[in-house]
């Protein structure tokens, strides 16, 4: 057992938690909780790396039934505290590698929806864009560098395991990348207040990208002018724009609901 919170492996899964440039110079992000820890277990269980657990998890049965083919080390309730970032730690924590994606082979998918985001900067909303990306069958996601770290414990967690099933990447220059989408065939749709069309009137046939900008500052004037096609979002009342993660419902999902129709 891990008693010790001045333990190497235990420094470094707190470094983990606080550090994404250490989160990618290692390839491996922390989970924590039992519900995240197997939906990795059934998703992905080549991705897990090390396993942390305390006594108290071990007691139930059906709990330590789940780790038999997962190697494992015991540590202590007051290690557990210092390694976790919640407040109320579930006895269960794990590095997990960070995925690789084929993107050559991703972009060429035909009928494929792609949500672009340029500097997207709150973990809640990545986190909720990226389930409801998932629900509503998008391909995937591409951020831009500057955008929050998508392995950021609240997004991990926000993200409700979508983080392991719905593909994504970053790119260090997010305008080439959507060039190389749009030589794909992809039609280009930025959310965005001068739109000419509302977000319901396209057709999202074929391979689609959709473009959503920063909280506070929308798109840069060098992504909208990538867009093929800018669309806006009909608003009563005073409200000037709608928060990040709920545009992007409203555009995938329409995007989802036309090619449902269509098939």
């Amino acid at each position: 057992m891990i008693s010790s919170t001045v333990n190497p492996r235990v420094k470094n899964i707190v470094i983990l938690q606080k550090k994404g440039k250490e989160r990618r110079r290692q390839g491996v992000f922390v989970i924590e909780g039992r519900k995240l820890f197997e939906e990795v277990l059934r998703d992905v269980p080549e991705a897990v790396d090390e396993v942390y657990v305390t006594e108290s998890y071990l007691s139930d049965e059906s709990r330590k039934a789940s780790l038999a083919a997962v190697p494992y080390e015991v540590v202590s309730e007051a290690v557990m505290k210092v390694m976790a970032e919640t407040l109320e730690p579930q006895g269960i924590l794990a590095t997990v590698r960070i995925p690789e994606y084929d993107k050559d082979a991703l972009f060429k998918k035909e009928d494929a929806v792609w949500v672009a985001l340029e500097d997207i900067r709150d973990p809640g909303n990545l986190g909720t864009i990226l389930r409801t990306a998932e629900a509503a069958g998008v391909t995937g996601v591409i951020l831009s560098r500057d955008s929050v770290d998508m392995y950021n414990p609240k997004v991990v967690r926000s993200t409700m395991g979508a983080v392991f099933r719905v593909p994504h990447f970053y790119t260090d220059d997010f305008l080439t990348e959507l060039d190389r989408m749009k030589q794909t065939g992809a039609m280009v749709y930025a959310a965005h207040l001068s739109g000419k069309q509302y977000y319901d009137e396209p057709e999202y046939s074929g391979r689609s990208v959709i473009l959503i900008g920063n909280e506070a500052n929308g798109l840069s004037e060098e992504a909208s002018e990538k867009a093929d096609c800018l669309v806006k979002i009909p608003m009563e009342g005073r409200a000037e724009s709608l928060n990040a993660a709920v545009a992007t419902s409203l555009f995938v999902y329409e995007a989802y609901r036309k090619r449902r129709n269509r098939k």
